[in-house]
């Protein structure tokens, strides 16, 4: 079983607790007006270090953080005692078929090792009626590059949009230091995947990004994330 970011779990929670260096911050209020209100149980896949599921939980849902690495699952559980928080792997989940009405993946379908295994997965999981709600990188924004930092900087594509591709970046930001290592899909690889699991798409967002966002000025003109909401009839 693949441990995630085990590896780099150590920079994540650091990186992950700073506001000032992470998008989180500013697009979880997004994320979060997709969720119908708190009701029933919820499960968040690939929960990290736990700031979702301590976000959720102060909005009042009762939910489990599920994560493969298990320094994350530790400190999820360190930060937040009266939570619940268990290592296991997206592609197959250690709970019983129909357990949740609420299923999450806040950025963590391009960095499982089977995405569409994934989403499959959490539609098992799902109580009929229930609800996939997930944040990715934008396709769009993956698939090219901004030819500078400036704000009417072109935003070039070079390879093909339609490819399935690894990639890896490092970013430096006051001392502290992370590199995703992730893979990119194109908007299909995504929607196929809901339709094979037999989810139907009630929402889909492209929020605009916020003037603290860095490179607002760019992000202003292109999406950085794509949000949904799918639900399990």
């Amino acid at each position: 079983m693949s441990t995630g970011w085990e590896d780099r779990a150590a920079a994540w929670i650091a990186w992950a607790r700073k506001p000032s260096h992470d998008a989180y911050w500013h697009y979880r209020d997004a994320f979060f007006e997709l969720l119908l209100p708190p009701g029933g149980r919820a499960l968040e896949v690939g929960c990290g270090e736990g700031r979702v599921c301590r976000d959720l939980r102060a909005l009042g849902y009762d939910v489990v953080g599920l994560d493969a690495a298990p320094s994350l699952v530790a400190a999820a559980a360190d930060a937040d005692p009266e939570g619940e928080y268990v290592a296991g792997a997206a592609e197959s989940l250690p709970f019983a078929a129909a357990s949740f009405d609420l299923v999450l993946a806040y950025n963590s379908l391009m960095d499982v090792e089977d995405m569409p295994l994934s989403i499959a997965e959490a539609a098992r999981m799902l109580r009929p009626g229930g609800h996939f709600c997930a944040c990715v990188v934008h396709p769009l924004i993956e698939a090219g590059e901004w030819t500078s930092h400036d704000d009417d900087a072109a935003f070039v594509i070079e390879r093909s949009y339609f490819a399935e591709r690894a990639y890896e970046e490092t970013f430096e930001r006051d001392g502290l230091t992370f590199t995703f290592r992730s893979r990119s899909y194109p908007l299909e690889a995504y929607a196929r995947a809901l339709e094979d699991a037999g989810l139907v798409v009630e929402a889909l967002r492209e929020p605009l990004a916020p003037p603290a966002v860095r490179g607002h000025g760019r992000y202003s003109r292109l999406p950085m994330f794509l949000l949904w909401r799918a639900r399990k009839p």
